[in-house]
């Protein structure tokens, strides 16, 4: 008999965020955050939680954990686009379509009771942080803050009559020694009309990340799935972001004093995150010592241009100030960008970019 059960304490929490260990022991490409990390990412220090409704579901049986998911009500994205949409997130399970399916019954009904009309996920919390599951590029080892999961998740969804709302790609490119001269010219054009290009001021982070999110709301505003993010969540951010961010590839383009464009690129710290398995301990702070040295690949993470400066070249100079402390690296990840984001697509492609990981959202009616 599969039981499932509500969080309700710290070693419930506990039993929750260890369970993908267990789940995944022995694959390599298993990327977990810290466990510690993880704990305080589900409460209260954190301030989506705080400000949306989350409740946490584990399906067991007998004294054996089979599965988890978190139901998701979260009022900005009601609120910015008039949708009564509820969702899932932070879901794992083993190949049993009958765990997936109470799993899924118990967000259904919470999400019900709270009068939402639509279930979509996963969003872990939401669009700004992980999306998806990974339905494409299983072969490849995911780069930092990206999905991952087993092959078999895509069926679990889809028999529980779930269907595709969006799907989000992840481009991958060898770093070259030059960039296209096309790309060349263009970021020439967008400095003659007076576009410069700043690395951020690491000590001044949050303020930085302050015109970061002016660009991302005003420019993707119109996008699928965007919820605006509330300064609380900014600071919470910027302290998560700060142990991995290199200056020189955290770019603010400017005209005239006016922020117009930003380019954040970070490297992959997956690489040492899968060598710490999750864990604080003297052996594993060696391990990501050493293999901090050794990250060879980079994730672009944000990037945002103002509507009013859209095809102007921002984009193209912002990549080429990038690319100089990026040829130290061997490879950069694009993601995600949304299947109809044709611009960035094309830009993507214009320098060689390969689409190779598509993660997928899904969604299904409650009524």
């Amino acid at each position: 008999m599969i039981e499932i059960h509500e969080v309700k304490n710290k070693k419930d929490l506990k039993t929750f965020v260890k369970f993908p260990f267990e789940l995944y022991r022995g694959d390599p490409l298993f990327t977990p955050e810290l466990i510690i990390e993880q704990i305080a990412h589900f409460s209260e220090k954190n301030p989506f939680v705080r400000q949306a409704t989350v409740r946490y579901f584990i399906a067991k049986k007998k004294n054996t954990i089979l599965g988890r998911i978190a139901a998701i009500v979260n009022p900005a994205h009601i609120q910015y686009h008039n949708e009564k949409a509820g969702f899932f997130g932070f879901f794992e399970a083993v190949d049993s379509q009958e765990v997936a399916g109470r799993l899924f019954a118990a967000v259904a009904d919470f999400l019900k009771k709270e009068g939402m009309v639509l279930m979509r996920g996963p969003m872990n919390f939401s669009t700004n942080e992980y999306c998806g599951i990974l339905v494409e590029g299983f072969q490849y080892p995911p780069t930092v803050m990206t999905p991952y999961n087993l092959p078999y998740y895509q069926k679990l969804l889809e028999n529980e009559g779930f269907r595709k709302a969006k799907d989000l790609l992840a481009y991958t490119k060898e770093v070259p020694k030059e960039l296209p001269e096309k790309v060349l010219r263009v970021a020439q054009i967008a400095e003659k009309r007076g576009i410069r290009v700043r690395k951020v001021n690491i000590k001044k982070l949050y303020e930085e990340l302050q015109v970061f999110k002016s660009i991302y709301h005003e420019a993707w505003k119109d996008n699928w799935g965007f919820v605006p993010m509330s300064d609380e969540e900014l600071k919470y951010m910027a302290k998560r972001l700060k142990p991995i961010v290199v200056p020189e590839l955290m770019l603010i383009a400017e005209k005239a004093g006016e922020s117009v464009g930003f380019l954040g690129v970070v490297p992959d710290f997956g690489l040492v995150l899968r060598k710490m398995r999750g864990r604080i301990t003297p052996l594993s702070i060696l391990k990501a010592l050493y293999y901090k040295g050794k990250i060879k690949d980079l994730r672009l993470l944000l990037l945002g241009v103002k509507s009013d400066y859209r095809l102007k070249g921002v984009d193209a100079l912002l990549f080429r100030e990038g690319f100089r402390e990026g040829r130290k690296y061997h490879r950069v990840e694009f993601s995600w960008i949304l299947e109809d984001n044709l611009p960035v697509i094309r830009l993507v492609e214009m320098i060689g970019g390969r689409l190779y990981r598509r993660f997928r959202v899904y969604e299904k009616s409650l009524i």
